[in-house]
């Protein structure tokens, strides 16, 4: 849309030192060090007319993108060498039509910014002036109300040299089943990251949790012998349908989630084992799914493609093989964990419709490995010891399971 290209150009502009009010003062100062908020310097507000705008400061130019994404209302801005650690961008407020304001890394060199809106809206102006004097900047943006009938047409911008256009892929042949003739090929995935904390609790996030517990896993993996593959090694944001893109490049044997949630109501406790089903094992499961999914979205993703027909029943013919494995890993998963730290949530092998499980050709999980909105939980996870006992469960059920899996295949081969 016009809007959107509009930010394009004023990005590209600021790029090579051209950018709004700057008087082309940039082009004698290359943009190499990290620039950095100064929520202290900006502000959110109603407009008239049922608009918002925005002004952040920042501590120099950089280049950025915005765009508006629907199913929910968003606005998100993509920057260039912006750090917002140590921001809490929670605090812009002031304004009564933004529901929440999140900000993150997105990927190397990228942050981004998202304000979920209460309605959606369009973009209406957006420039980046830089004081001459200070050398720092402020991100101006003005949106109004959608005209009637357009909610839904934006998307996020095409792919562009200033964002980094990818490698085209290489297409390997498909890979073979494991028969044990080589080391297993685990990929672990841990949850959340970046723009997405996840669940937070009593000062621990998720995703840091996750994270720590995603590096034990693998080096206990490699330590028997199996190989190990993360899809994150920072706190940086990967999207849902990336995790599985990483999981088919490394030609995984083994897909695992890693999770730790938090519930509002209600108590719960234990690890849970989930493979995948569209039709969930109970409300709270479901629950679950949804707001893994919702929070790729408040993150700035657009997840409105529909699946191709054709292309959506092979994939339910591939998984007629690859489920079965799936619920006999999840399985043997279980019974690791309870050999090894014994508490487990009351059912503990689950399904829902988590889209991070839904590769058609590798046998994926995801574990919750327990529950920061249980105290006792919390102990647990925070604990070196516990997570060392978690770690050794899961890969001797892997191990197991790959000598069951590698005997199941060369019978079907016969």
């Amino acid at each position: 849309m016009k809007a959107v290209s509009v930010v394009l150009r004023a990005a590209v502009a600021l790029w090579f030192g051209l950018g709004p009010g700057s008087a082309g003062a940039l082009g004698a100062e290359p943009l190499t060090a990290l620039a950095r908020p100064d929520l202290g310097a900006s502000s959110l507000d109603d407009l008239k007319g049922g608009g918002v705008a925005l002004s952040l400061g920042l501590s120099q130019p950089v280049p950025y993108r915005v765009f508006t994404l629907n199913a929910p209302p968003r606005l998100v801005v993509d920057f260039r060498e912006v750090d917002w650690r140590g921001s809490d961008p929670a605090a812009l407020t002031g304004s009564a039509r933004v529901r929440s304001v999140r900000a993150g890394a997105i990927r190397p060199g990228w942050s981004r910014l998202v304000l979920e809106l209460s309605a959606p809206m369009a973009l209406v102006s957006a420039e980046m002036p830089r004081d001459p004097a200070t050398g720092r900047a402020r991100l101006a943006l003005q949106l109004f109300p959608a005209a009637a009938g357009t909610e839904g047409t934006e998307r996020p911008p095409a792919q562009t040299a200033l964002w980094g256009l990818p490698e085209p892929e290489k297409l390997a042949p498909p890979p073979r089943r494991h028969d044990g003739s080589r080391a297993l090929r685990v990929v672990i995935d841990p949850g959340h990251g970046g723009i997405d904390p996840g669940a937070e609790s009593a000062g621990i996030r998720e995703a840091d949790l996750m994270l720590t517990f995603g590096r034990e896993l693998a080096e206990a993996l490699a330590r028997a012998g199996i190989e190990p593959v993360l899809t994150r090694n920072a706190d940086v944001f990967v999207p849902l349908e990336t995790r599985i893109d990483i999981a088919r490049a490394a030609r995984a044997d083994v897909f695992l989630s890693l999770h730790a949630d938090a519930l509002a109501d209600g108590y719960a406790s234990g690890a849970t084992v989930y493979t995948l089903s569209e039709t969930a094992s109970d409300s709270a499961s479901a629950r679950l799914a949804e707001r893994h999914d919702r929070d790729a979205l408040l993150a700035g993703v657009d997840l409105s493609d529909q699946d191709d027909v054709i292309a959506g029943v092979l994939m339910d013919l591939a998984r007629t093989d690859t489920q079965p494995r799936s619920d006999r890993l999840a399985e043997a998963i279980v019974a690791g964990l309870r050999g090894h730290v014994g508490h487990l949530y009351k059912t503990p092998h689950m399904s829902a419709a988590f889209s991070v499980l839904k590769s058609p050709d590798i046998p994926s999980v995801l574990i919750e490995t327990g529950f920061l909105s249980s105290a006792d939980d919390r102990e647990r996870l925070i604990s070196p010891e516990w997570r060392a006992r978690a770690a050794a469960g899961i890969v001797e059920a892997l191990r197991g399971w790959a000598e069951a899996d590698a005997a199941a295949a060369a019978l079907l081969r016969r």
